[in-house]
């Protein structure tokens, strides 16, 4: 039986990129122990979509389909679209990484669009108690007693929306410091990076090795 996992990048680095990295390993410990497995990819932080789709798609659930524009029926059809992705995949990777302290804007809105489709809109149980993986970095700290602590404000909105809205069985691998390796500031603290990229990693293939076994029961 073939499984199919949907895999979404929001990173604009195509090189260095650590949630790249860290959805690679998790990726492949899964196609390594998982045959047959097709991955689906949406790359948007390479191909970003365009934003007036989600306003067109959103207006036009509110419009009776004979009055809709065709630039709403366009919208209509690009967000069944990335909806067929999610929906047909059998788990999902999203690899995000916190810019300027807030969400990737790819990715909000990738989510946007995507909402707009009835299958995965607000109230919608299409995506309930099925396995996905957020996999998030961060270029400094912000634990508690850091400066930063607080500053975060993507990791808690992608949480609140993927797990209580489309009601995944999430799990999160983070990593912090990811910029101390070519900030001067932060020198002191490139041990303490090279740690956690390393514990996200050997996550990321525990996860993928536990997703691996779920989905063979699951069969």
């Amino acid at each position: 039986m073939s499984r199919t996992i949907f895999r979404l990048d929001a990173s604009i680095r195509q090189q260095g990129s650590v949630t790249r990295a860290v959805a690679d390993t998790l990726e492949a410990a899964v196609l390594d122990d998982l045959h047959p497995t097709d991955v689906v990819r949406r790359d948007v932080g390479a191909r970003p979509l365009d934003g007036s789709v989600w306003g067109e798609a959103a207006f036009a659930g509110f419009t009776p389909e004979e009055a809709r524009t065709d630039e709403q029926r366009a919208a209509v059809a690009v967000a069944a679209g990335l909806a067929d992705e999610v929906v047909d995949a059998d788990a999902l990777i999203l690899a995000v990484p916190l810019y300027n302290f807030g969400v990737s804007q790819h990715f909000k809105t990738w989510y946007d669009v995507v909402s707009t489709d009835p299958r995965l809109g607000p109230g919608a149980t299409t995506l309930t108690g099925r396995p996905a993986f957020l996999v998030t970095a961060r270029g400094g700290g912000y634990g508690a007693g850091t400066p930063r602590e607080g500053w975060d404000h993507a990791t808690g909105w992608m949480r609140r929306v993927l797990a209580d809205v489309w009601g995944l069985d999430l799990e999160v691998i983070e990593t912090e410091l990811t910029l101390a390796e070519v900030t001067p500031q932060m020198a002191h603290l490139r041990e303490a990076a090279h740690s956690l990229l390393a514990e996200s990693h050997q996550a990321a293939q525990e996860r993928g090795r536990s997703l691996t076994l779920r989905l063979r029961s699951a069969a």
